[in-house]
């Protein structure tokens, strides 16, 4: 159990930041993704 608790206090709040930042930047690619799929339809 140590083991896993030195490895947790290591690297969660890297681990932490990391996550918010992947989903952040998740939801701004789903944004840009449904841009790029109207762009047909506005082009006409």
């Amino acid at each position: 159990m140590e083991p896993w608790l030195a490895i947790i206090k290591e690297f969660g709040f890297p681990a932490a930041v990391t996550f918010y930042l992947m989903h952040r930047i998740e939801t701004k690619l789903n944004t840009l993704i449904a841009s790029i799929h109207t762009l047909p339809e506005k082009l006409k």
